[in-house]
């Protein structure tokens, strides 16, 4: 099959096939749970291989890295609680060193992301450096797309906290007015890179809670299950032989009714494709391309596979020459 990342005898917006990425489906990615009678439920999401192959699509330092790798956990979880048809997307964007952190998954779990990152800055950061002096200054967006035939919905807050964890906590205490917990793991192991998240959230009274438990007894359960998602540690949540079912056991254990509900599918997600840049690239006035064009080609990198795709400068007319 022909790299679609070369110009081709195929016109270019006929062009949709799959670059050559990693054709990666980890089947047990998000497994979401409750606990019976308890206003408690969850996600916890494994990326497996699928983080490895992700994260390594860009020459990022550990830091960058691990903070992508927790965006794309985190954005997985997030986007496994929503009835949706399209994108669900996590963007940070600030002054700091990362100017850039996106990650973005659809509603049948495909998935991506990159940060984009000045090397020379990150490297005055100590090697351990937080999220926030990563990112710096900015806003934390969260926003799902249907489609242009739908509303958009989307949320925007301050950059606060020290970690993604922490940043997340505040959008849902001053967008969703939503109690949640949330864990990120993020880190390179003798199999490679692995990000992992754990998402908690408190559940309004009502359905699916015990008529006994309320009040006291149910901030009590709550309370009751932030202690024990604390007992959580990174080397458990990047442990590929420790099974998502077995950890939510050993960690839950002692509440009983612990009910694991059916799992999603992740996958590799990038969807650029030459018919997708080809049209990027016609709606650019000509003299525009021109400047782009180096001995006759326009390259076009896609951020999230990190792949350039090569147009000849003739074949694309440019938005201003179709008058």
């Amino acid at each position: 099959m022909p790299d679609p990342t070369k110009p081709s005898a195929t016109p270019d917006f006929l062009n949709h096939d799959r670059p050559p990425v990693p054709d990666i489906v980890v089947p047990r990615g998000v497994t979401p749970f409750h606990l019976r009678d308890r206003p408690v439920r969850g996600r916890l999401v494994r990326l497996g291989p699928l983080a490895d192959a992700l994260l390594t699509r860009h020459d990022n330092s550990p830091a960058v890295t691990a903070l992508a790798g927790q965006a794309l956990a985190l954005t997985a979880g997030l986007a496994a609680a929503l009835k949706f048809r399209g994108s669900f997307s996590l963007q940070a964007k600030g002054d700091g060193p990362v100017a850039m952190l996106l990650a973005d998954c659809t509603d049948t779990g495909a998935l991506r992301g990159y940060a984009r990152a000045d090397a020379e800055r990150v490297a005055a950061l100590p090697a351990d450096a937080a999220a926030n002096a990563l990112l710096g200054g900015g806003y934390l967006a969260f926003t799902c797309d249907q489609g242009p035939e739908m509303e958009r919905y989307q949320g925007i807050v301050a950059i606060e906290g020290d970690s993604l964890a922490a940043m997340t906590g505040a959008y849902f205490r001053s967008s969703e007015q939503l109690q949640a917990h949330v864990q990120l793991a993020a880190g390179e192991t003798p199999s490679g890179w692995r990000a992992s998240a754990l998402i908690l959230e408190r559940v309004a009274g009502g359905g699916g809670i015990a008529p006994e438990l309320t009040g006291d007894a149910q901030e009590e359960a709550w309370r009751t299950a932030l202690a024990l998602a604390a007992t959580l540690t990174e080397a458990e949540l990047l442990d590929d032989a420790l099974s998502s079912e077995r950890l939510l056991q050993r960690l839950f254990h002692t509440e009983g009714g612990l009910e694991i509900d059916r799992a999603r599918a992740l996958s590799y997600g990038c969807r650029c494709s030459r018919a997708r840049l080809a049209g990027v690239l016609d709606g650019f006035p000509p003299e525009d391309l021109d400047h782009m064009a180096e001995d006759g080609t326009i390259t076009m990198n896609c951020e999230f596979c990190n792949l350039g795709f090569a147009f000849d400068r003739g074949e694309i007319q440019g938005g201003a020459a179709r008058g």
